[in-house]
């Protein structure tokens, strides 16, 4: 039984349901400057030495170098395969591929971690899907409903999705790196973990398992999935889906998450960004109410910008008083970077998909100042 589907899949079905935002983009003192264009589901961004700017278009499985004039210049291509999660250390850049996640086959699960130097030698570092099928980090996380919902009730659901009561599934998507010195952290959305790999040997360990999160089943939830009336009022666990992974100032790692089911708002803003402190693997919720966090970025003062994608907004969560404001309105924003003083984002991130096809490259990096 397919239990969950990728980070992509979500993305794509919930992108025809949520209309996009009409406002033009403008952020709070000027606004924002266009720095790519034609861009198809620019998923992941990175910033690397002076400025140069590397994006991923996730669908077309490629990573790209944004020039002066606002064309991408292809690095990598692997096409049918899902090729995100992009960072830079020096002239190196990482990334990583995926294909076969969401398919409930797990032998059909290939993902791995690769580096790319100035010369456009490609080196493989691990071999992400492999450790998910020798470890599977979640295996022993209960999703769905807890033991207080009674035997009664639970033998009434008879809906192939979502799952009544599961444990985590063998499931691989790669989808976000942070790099620091010679350790690349993975953020994977099919194993809803963090990995440590050593760029050099390619040993991978897990660092910690995202909690699953918990959201009470309305009586219009239940009807709209074919839940019987008996599960209102109880908790359902979903799967906390990683989608980027940063190293804050202060050394822990600070990790978005969708909530693990509809990815509009029908269920509300349930996704969260957690802390993680990458020695202990102690985890905790820092900030939560956060519609579709696919992005964050983590400034030199703590503060976290994250890209709500369907909120179609870039959100700043203070990093004392942890109240959240809108620092940008855009359309369905993909990723987000801090630089200094400027923050960049890719912005029209994914395809319009109720357009002819094929759907019109539509993605654009755009730069904005902080303050």
């Amino acid at each position: 039984m397919n239990r969950k589907s990728t980070v992509i899949a979500c993305l794509a079905a919930a992108a025809i349901l949520v209309p996009a935002s009409p406002a033009a983009a403008e952020s709070k003192e000027s606004g924002p400057d266009t720095v790519a264009e034609h861009l198809f589901s620019p998923l992941s961004l990175a910033v690397g030495p002076g400025k140069s700017i590397l994006v991923t278009q996730n669908f077309a499985g490629t990573l790209d170098r944004v020039e002066d004039d606002k064309k991408p210049v292809n690095v990598y291509k692997r096409a049918d395969w899902d090729v995100g999660g992009v960072e830079t250390r020096g002239s190196t850049t990482f990334f990583v591929e995926s294909v076969g996640a969401g398919g409930g086959d797990p032998a059909a699960l290939k993902g791995y971690l690769k580096s790319i130097n100035s010369r456009g030698d490609v080196r493989q570092i691990a071999d992400l899907a492999t450790y998910e099928r020798e470890n599977n980090p979640d295996g022993s996380q209960h999703y769905g409903f807890g033991s207080d919902l009674p035997d009664w009730c639970l033998a009434k659901i008879n809906v192939p999705f979502p799952p009544a009561q599961y444990t985590g599934i063998v499931d691989s998507h790669p989808y976000a790196t942070a790099v620091q010195g010679n350790t690349v952290y993975v953020a994977d959305a099919g194993m809803n973990a963090i990995l440590k790999v050593n760029a050099t040997t390619g040993e991978t360990s897990t660092v910690a398992v995202l909690p699953p999160r918990p959201a009470e089943v309305t009586a219009e939830a239940a009807a709209a999935v074919g839940f019987p009336e008996c599960v209102k009022g109880y908790d359902y666990a979903f799967e906390a889906v990683p989608t980027d992974v940063e190293i804050g100032p202060d050394g822990w790692l600070y990790v978005s998450s969708l909530p693990g089911g509809p990815e509009d708002p029908s269920l509300g803003a349930r996704g969260a960004i957690f802390r993680i402190n990458p020695w202990t693997g102690a985890t905790h919720v820092w900030a939560k109410d956060i519609l579709s966090p696919t992005g964050i970025a983590v400034a030199g003062n703590g503060d976290v910008y994250a890209a709500s994608m369907f909120g179609n907004e870039i959100v700043r969560i203070d990093a004392t008083s942890r109240k959240q404001s809108q620092f940008l309105e855009v359309t369905t924003p993909g990723a987000v970077e801090i630089q200094g003083r400027t923050l960049y984002a890719t912005v029209k991130a994914l395809p319009d998909f109720m357009a002819p096809p094929p759907p019109p490259a539509v993605g654009e990096v755009i730069e904005a100042e902080l303050w």
